[in-house]
Order: C-alpha cells, then sequence, then structure tokens
C-alpha cells in the first residue's frame, strides 16, 4: 500500500474505469488492478464489483466511504507538498477579498512596513469564496475573509473580529432616493448591479430575494466595486452592499434595510488548522489581529 495505490482508488472512484485510469496516470490497466487489489485485502473488504453482464464497475458503499477518507488524505499530502516546497523562503502568502481589502489593507501594510516583513508578503485578491478554497488546498496560509454566517469547518480557526448590515445604495436621481429605509419586497421591479458569483454580496442578495419570493433583475455583474458605485451613481440600477464599502465622499443615496430577517456581513481572519505557525506566521498573525481590531467600522 502506498500513495499511488491512493491516487489510483480515488481517481477509479470517479472514473468507474480501469482502463481510463491506467492511462491518466501512464501506468498498465494491471498496476491499477494490483493497487486495488493491495487496498482491499489490506481492508479485508470489497471495494468495487465488476458487474460484467452490464459491462460497468460498481463501487461498494465501503469503496465510497473509504473514498471520503482519501479525500482528506489527498488534500492533506498535497498541502504538505506545497508548504514544503515554500519553506525554506518563509513567504507568507495572504489572501482578501477586494472590499475588505481596501477597507483594511492599508493599515496591515504600514504595521509590516514598520516590522520589516513587507518583503515576505505575497497577496491574492478574489472573492470570499475563491479564497476559501485557496486556504483549503494550501495556495495560501491566511486570509480575512467575508462571510454571511461563521466559519465552524473542522479544518479552520476562523476569528470572526466584526460584522457589518447591508445597504441598498441607489443613485440620487433615482425615486427612492429621498427614502431612508425600505424592506426589500419593495424592490421587486427594480434593475440590479451585482458582485460576481462567488462573491459575498452575491449570496446576501439572493438570500434577501429568496425571503421576499422574487428573482432580482440584475442587469449587469462587477468584480469591481468602483464599477458598481459608478453605475448606481448614474442611475442604470441599484446595489446592495456592505456599510463597510460605503465612504463618506460616495455619490449616491443609502437606504437602510427594514426586513427583519437580514443577512449580516460577518469578517474573519481565518487560517488552516493543521497548519505549523513558525515565528514569521505568528508575527503576520498578530500583526493581522492588531491591524484589524484597532481599525474602526
Amino acid at each position: 500500500m502506498n500513495i499511488k495505490d491512493f491516487e489510483y482508488f480515488h481517481k477509479l472512484v470517479k472514473e468507474k474505469n480501469f482502463s481510463k485510469v491506467a492511462q491518466s496516470f501512464s501506468v498498465s490497466q494491471p498496476t491499477v488492478t494490483l493497487a486495488i487489489k493491495r487496498l482491499e485485502e489490506e481492508f479485508k473488504t470489497t471495494f468495487f464489483i465488476r458487474d460484467r453482464s452490464h459491462k460497468e464497475l460498481i463501487v461498494t458503499p465501503s469503496g465510497y466511504q473509504f473514498d471520503q477518507h482519501l479525500t482528506v488524505i489527498l488534500n492533506e499530502l498535497a498541502i504538505a507538498k506545497k508548504e514544503a516546497a515554500r519553506a525554506d523562503q518563509e513567504k507568507l502568502l495572504f489572501g482578501l477579498p477586494p472590499i475588505i481589502g481596501n477597507y483594511f489593507f492599508p493599515k496591515i501594510v504600514a504595521n509590516l512596513i514598520s516590522t520589516g516583513l513587507i518583503e515576505q508578503l505575497e497577496t491574492k485578491e478574489a472573492g470570499s469564496e475563491a479564497l476559501l478554497k485557496l486556504l483549503l488546498d494550501g495556495s495560501i496560509d491566511f486570509c480575512l475573509l467575508g462571510s454571511l454566517a461563521p466559519l465552524t469547518q473542522e479544518s479552520l480557526i476562523a476569528d470572526t473580529f466584526a460584522k457589518t448590515p447591508f445597504k441598498i445604495i441607489v443613485g440620487k436621481q433615482h425615486p427612492l432616493a429621498t427614502k431612508k429605509a425600505i424592506h426589500f419586497s419593495e424592490l421587486k421591479n427594480e434593475r440590479f448591479i451585482v458582485h460576481t458569483e462567488g462573491f459575498i454580496h452575491d449570496k446576501a442578495l439572493k438570500m434577501l430575494a429568496r425571503h421576499n419570493h422574487f428573482k432580482p433583475d440584475i442587469i449587469y455583474r462587477t468584480n469591481y466595486v468602483h464599477v458598481l458605485k459608478s453605475m448606481v451613481e448614474s442611475n442604470t440600477g441599484i446595489a446592495c452592499l456592505a456599510d463597510l464599502a460605503i465612504a463618506p465622499n460616495d455619490n449616491f443615496a443609502v437606504l437602510d434595510l427594514l426586513d427583519e430577517d437580514q443577512p449580516e456581513f460577518l469578517l474573519s481572519i481565518v487560517r488552516r488548522s493543521t497548519q505549523y505557525m513558525t515565528p514569521t506566521k505568528e508575527k503576520l498573525l498578530k500583526i493581522i489581529h492588531e491591524s484589524v481590531y484597532h481599525t474602526p467600522l
């Protein structure tokens, strides 16, 4: 039994074809067959059944259960390889979503410069969902994430340090601009400018729409908050935006939501629970904590 056996097994569960698995790894079919046989003998069970009458491979319940464990094992091994490859460089790989980054990163950078860590920092900017995947597969070490609920996965250590409400923003020439607050149900006939799917703002809009039983008319999606704001300012459409992202000099009207059951934008510092914390990583984590907790919302 070795790592290759695990990789063959995992691929076979997906493909259900010995020939395809062999071709994928550039090995002979008997090599794959022997690997599966070794695993079945080791665990004293049958993972696959050949249905020769229908020419198909059936994965048994124990096979699917074993593959659940292998998924975790192979992912951890992939992370270990990435961490080992960059261990000597001591690079600090840090992810942050654009809106959160715009608000908190200047303070973090200032503290990194004063402590001399800025040269070791590499940043990745993306939506919170994309960053979470990068964190879980070991491509980044830490990130600031937005979410609509606390992050409770066992594989993560998440410290929620702030929360902020969502607002509705409309152009100053929009009929709703004279209002101070509104129920989301009143926006049924409005046109929305929305963040790209995978951003928390998109999830919040979907949640609000679902609670109010209508599908919003989305006319444009963007990764960039300044584009969203500009389109709202020109009265092209309206948007749902976290209060954190709204600046005093923004040239649009801001409306509170009156809905009782409405989402909140949670902000968290997140890292993997299995990550070994070197002194440099501990130093970075301390700087991030000090920076975000002393930045007023």
